[in-house]
């Protein structure tokens, strides 16, 4: 399972910080439902409701010409 995170102005991503956010979410769910990758990003794909176009979010892990490829 991979997990986007968009943060906040003013915090950097960092190893420390993916750590930290695996430990809480490892506290919250089930052993299985933990992410195993997280990904830093700017702002997530949303519809015109402001809905997460999960889809596209999955053909930036298959497609190595997207932007979170660069």
């Amino acid at each position: 399972m991979k997990a986007y995170v968009v943060l906040t102005d003013g915090v950097e991503p960092s190893g420390r910080l993916q750590e930290d956010i695996r430990g809480h979410v490892r506290e919250q769910l089930a052993a299985h439902e933990y992410p195993r990758e997280i990904d830093f990003v700017d702002d997530l794909p949303k519809t015109v409701t402001g809905k997460i176009r999960r889809t596209e979010l999955r053909e930036r892990v298959t497609d190595p010409t997207s932007k979170e490829a660069e």
